[in-house]
């Protein structure tokens, strides 16, 4: 596995090996010796997660407080998306800065994203199968959460706005500014 940092610290992207040959393919998609070695961390996965969606489904910005927090490592198991972890961490240097990277079952590519972060996603294929590690457990009542479009965070989500499926929650979330004001 090769790992692949990005401008915000901690936020990184893991690139699998895969074995191929003429019957497909195979790849060691975690294994938390090498994780934690790749990543510097100590991190222990506790819950997994998987979701289905159609083209156009943004599901996000979301996160999780205080002592709830999680860390998350995603991927895609069947077609394509654009995933968007946002540094909400206030003492971070890059604290309001995003990085973006399209996932696919093609690249099989990983992001990481650390506690304290934001993390959203939009699917940019006509179906995608979304799943995703998370190092503490669910919390309803430590539910963060910030728009998708909030104009200080400037994420260019690839889909049209009107092609955009939120779901009710995710409508009346606020903007980064309001939920983080320092």
């Amino acid at each position: 596995m090769e790992i692949e940092k990005t401008q915000l610290e901690g936020c990184v992207i893991l690139k699998p090996r895969i074995f191929g040959d003429d019957r497909g393919h195979f790849f060691e998609s975690f294994n938390e010796s090498t994780f934690n070695n790749l990543t510097g961390t100590q991190t222990k996965f506790v819950q997994d997660n998987q979701s289905f969606s159609t083209y156009g489904v943004l599901r996000g910005l979301h996160a999780q407080s205080g002592e709830h927090a999680q860390a998350k490592l995603v991927r895609v198991l069947q077609g394509e998306v654009l995933d968007v972890a946002v540094d909400a961490r206030p003492d971070s240097p890059t604290f309001g800065q995003h990085v973006a990277v399209r996932l696919s079952a093609e690249n099989n590519l990983q992001l990481f994203i650390p506690r304290g972060f934001l993390h959203g996603f939009v699917v940019l294929s006509e179906t995608a199968v979304f799943a995703y590690k998370c190092d503490n457990y669910y919390n309803k009542e430590s539910e963060k959460g910030v728009i998708y479009n909030s104009p200080e965070l400037n994420i260019d989500w690839i889909v049209d706005t009107e092609r955009v499926s939120l779901s009710e929650k995710d409508l009346i979330l606020p903007t980064f500014t309001e939920a983080y004001k320092k």
